[in-house]
């Protein structure tokens, strides 16, 4: 096996973790600008405020992107299962 296999496999690693992650992170950034913004305009500066929206827009994120991100990750997992005895050649 060489090294750019072995870079290959990392790369598809990563962007496969970035694609699963994005779509909590967008959730929470997302609820945390609206979140921000009307405590900006409400002058209220209350750090917990945040917590509960997030944790809702995260769990909604989570809820409906699982079946997306169960393909995803089967996916990938089964291609580099499959795949293993080219990469031991």
């Amino acid at each position: 096996m060489g090294t750019d296999i072995v870079v290959d496999i990392a790369q598809r690693a990563i962007m496969t973790a970035i694609y699963l992650s994005a779509p909590v992170m967008i959730a929470s950034l997302v609820v945390g600008l609206i979140v921000s913004l009307l405590q900006a305009v409400t002058q209220i500066n209350e750090v917990t405020l945040t917590f509960l929206p997030k944790v809702l827009a995260v769990a909604l994120a989570l809820f409906l992107t699982l079946p997306w991100m169960l393909s995803v990750i089967v996916g990938f997992t089964s291609e580099l299962l499959l795949n293993i005895p080219s990469y031991l050649r």
